[in-house]
């Protein structure tokens, strides 16, 4: 699929993409995190994130320049400590 397909929901259905969360990630599944799918990113340019705890629930689609702004941001504190 081109970087240039309209998404569609049925994208992320399970079983069709694999979800990746951070190495930052509570080990125990305890703690707030979320999930990237990456091979996504590469066939739509967007990055789709979801909730790790609602694996079935909705997904965000963000443009990828976003994305790593919003992680560089991240990265470098902009947002404070959690």
């Amino acid at each position: 699929m081109s970087t240039t397909s309209r998404p569609s929901p049925t994208d992320l259905e399970p079983g069709l993409v694999t979800w990746r969360k951070s190495s930052y990630s509570d080990p125990q599944g305890q703690g707030d995190c979320i999930e990237i799918a990456e091979a996504y990113t590469a066939s739509h340019g967007l990055v789709a994130v979801r909730d790790s705890k609602n694996p079935t629930g909705p997904a965000l689609l963000v443009p990828v320049t976003a994305w790593n702004a919003f992680a560089t941001a991240t990265a470098a504190g902009e947002f404070g400590t959690v």
